[in-house]
């Protein structure tokens, strides 16, 4: 008896032949598909920036962020889920009468904190003596003692500028404009909020705040001639300033960062970098002079550094 099923699995050579090509084609596509996938996602993800300076930049930062952890901090902060550490203060000379919300915000005190000092500044409230900015409400014990030594008070006869007359005399006599200081008002560049600055004749809120924002790259002002830096016609403006040094905040070129000393205005990323190799070398620095062996530096970038640096 003739079987079915044989003549059904009967192939001819051209019929195998075309079976085993396509059975090839079908494993070629599944191993060609995984490596296509794979080129996909890497075109996907962002090209690396060129540069050599920027490379040696990010390692440093890298090496300096891992440098005195243990590798179970290290594994700790790599695990997901793992929180966030709370912002911390960065304390640098401020006074509390006349410092603005966004100068009070980068000290590193919370919003909530913030809000209660500007509010009680505006119900008329003054800080007299370090004690009164201790009372403020949801301030820590722990923030006041790290913010203490940095508070510049307000001297208690110049507490309340805003309310005296901003003209007395006859109309037409150097009557200031509507809102501004009269001529002989002199304020100090470093502790003089952006509402200040805005209040001195020429000065907008733009001006304002490209002044106040320098003043912080820099850590303060050491004389007016600076702000020929930031475009401005600083003799035009001598009369309505005065320039309290004291409220420098300087940068500790052996605790520094290789971040934190790039920042600053008068240090370029390869000064920075000269700074953090010798460190790293040599140990600390004891006076500005040692930067003169280096010929990333010149006298003019040590002189107008020298303000700005301790080595405590």
């Amino acid at each position: 008896m003739k079987n079915p099923l044989r003549d059904l699995l009967f192939f001819s050579p051209q019929a195998q032949r075309g079976l085993l090509l396509l059975c090839l084609a079908i494993v070629a596509f599944a191993c060609l598909v995984p490596v296509y996938e794979h080129r996909a996602q890497r075109a996907a993800q962002p090209a690396a920036v060129p540069g050599e300076a920027y490379q040696d930049f990010r390692a440093a930062l890298q090496q300096e962020a891992t440098a005195g952890q243990s590798d179970a901090d290290l594994h700790a902060n790599s695990l997901p889920g793992a929180s966030l550490p709370e912002p911390v203060l960065r304390p640098f000379p401020f006074d509390p009468n006349r410092a603005d919300s966004a100068t009070l915000r980068r000290l590193g005190l919370p919003e909530r904190t913030t809000q209660h000092i500007v509010r009680y500044r505006d119900k008329g409230g003054r800080f007299r003596q370090a004690e009164d900015f201790r009372r403020i409400y949801g301030l820590t014990d722990e923030q006041y003692a790290a913010l203490r030594p940095f508070l510049r008070l307000t001297p208690a006869d110049t507490l309340h500028p805003r309310v005296q007359p901003l003209w007395a005399g006859n109309p037409g006599d150097n009557m200031p404009e509507p809102g501004k200081y009269p001529a002989g008002t002199v304020v100090d560049l470093n502790r003089a909020d952006t509402s200040e600055l805005k209040r001195i004749p020429g000065i907008g809120s733009a001006i304002a705040r490209r002044i106040a924002s320098y003043r912080q790259q820099l850590g303060g002002y050491h004389d007016l001639g600076q702000l020929k830096e930031i475009n401005l016609d600083h003799e035009r403006l001598r009369p309505w300033f005065y320039v309290d040094t004291a409220a420098i905040c300087r940068i500790n070129l052996n605790t520094a960062s290789l971040g934190a000393l790039s920042r600053h205005p008068y240090l370029n990323f390869y000064q920075a970098k000269a700074i953090w190799e010798y460190r790293q070398k040599n140990g600390s620095l004891d006076k500005l002079h040692a930067l003169a062996l280096f010929d990333e530096f010149n006298e003019a970038d040590l002189r107008r550094l020298a303000p700005y640096v301790c080595f405590d």
